[in-house]
Formats: structure tokens, C-alpha cells, sequence
């Protein structure tokens, strides 16, 4: 009954500022959470293609991102370059020495681990709590609901963000966030 659902939940413009401030990417810990949080806002990745994102499947030099998904499933998407910056800062500064594949690993023993799902969902969290957004950042969905509001409101076609968010089926609940352009093909 996803489709009687109401609206989802989106993070507006000045919230997301305040949510990316509130990392110190002065720490490695800081620079990792930064990281992962730019994958989930600019990508709309899910949190467990965040957790399992290898060294390998970055390509800076060609500005791609390659995901592992359900059922085997490969797509290459495009790695905007807010989202490359924050991951090489932390590959080539933060990262502890480790002989783990997975980009994103452990900062605390044990330190020859990969980041799992909870590593991923507590640096959205901790970061929300800090800049006080703790009642609207709960999980890191929010993320994918932001930027295909964000896309849908810039023009982009469903079929385009269906795609990026890698969906089998325009049938979404994100068809639901574009109010204008729906309301433009409304019978009055």
C-alpha cells in the first residue's frame, strides 16, 4: 500500500548545509563520515552499497562509481566531483592502513574491518544530532528521497531518476515529490 502513502520526507536546501557542516573533517573519523554521507546525498546510494563500495570500484580519473546490486546486478554511475573530493581526501588522509578492499572501514578495533551497515547509518546520525536535526535525519533513505526531489524539481525526467537510483520500474513512490509537474498534466 506504498502508493496511499503521503509524501516522503526531504531534507530542504539549508538543512542539507547544516547537516554537511557538521562533520570535522579535520579527523579521520570525521573525514570517513563526510564521505559517506556525500555518497548517500549525491548518489542516493542505499546504505548497504555504501558500506560494501570497494577501492575498485572507483574510477576518478573517469569520474564513475561502480555499484554492486541486488541480484548481481552492475551499474556504473557517474561520481559527481563534490562526492570524488570527499572520498580521495579521505582515502589519501584519513583512511588507517589496512589491507581491507572496501573503501570505508573501521576507525576502532577491530581496525581490519570493513564499515557495516551501522558505521554507516551512526555518521548520519551523530552528525544530525550534533547540528540538531536529529527529529528529521532518522535513517539514511531520507537521502534517496532528497535527491530525486531535487532531481525531479530540476527537470529531470522520472525515467532518468529512476535510473540513477537504480530502479526497475518508474513506478515509485518518488513519481509523487514533483507537485508542479504533475499538477501541469492534472485534468483541472
Amino acid at each position: 500500500m506504498w502508493r496511499l502513502a503521503g509524501l516522503p520526507d526531504i531534507l530542504s536546501r539549508d538543512e542539507i548545509q547544516q547537516l554537511l557542516t557538521a562533520f570535522d573533517r579535520n579527523n579521520a573519523t570525521g573525514m570517513r563520515d563526510y564521505a559517506v554521507t556525500r555518497c548517500l546525498l549525491d548518489l542516493g546510494l542505499r546504505r548497504t552499497e555504501v558500506a560494501h563500495l570497494c577501492l575498485n570500484d572507483i574510477d576518478l580519473r573517469a569520474g564513475t562509481l561502480t555499484l554492486h546490486g541486488k541480484g548481481r546486478r552492475i551499474d556504473v554511475v557517474p561520481l559527481p566531483r563534490r562526492t570524488g573530493e570527499a572520498i580521495a581526501a579521505y582515502l589519501q588522509r584519513g583512511r588507517p592502513q589496512t589491507t581491507r578492499r572496501e573503501v570505508f572501514v573501521r576507525h576502532r578495533p577491530p581496525i581490519n574491518a570493513e564499515a557495516n551497515l551501522d558505521i554507516v547509518r551512526n555518521a548520519v546520525r551523530y552528525a544530525a544530532e550534533r547540528c540538531g536535526l536529529q527529529q528529521r535525519v532518522r535513517g539514511t533513505h531520507i537521502f534517496r528521497h532528497t535527491m530525486s526531489c531535487q532531481m525531479a524539481q530540476g527537470g529531470a525526467p522520472f525515467k532518468e531518476i529512476a535510473d540513477l537510483l537504480r530502479h526497475r520500474s518508474l513506478d515509485t513512490i518518488y513519481a509523487k515529490v514533483d507537485v508542479p509537474s504533475l499538477r501541469r498534466v492534472a485534468v483541472p
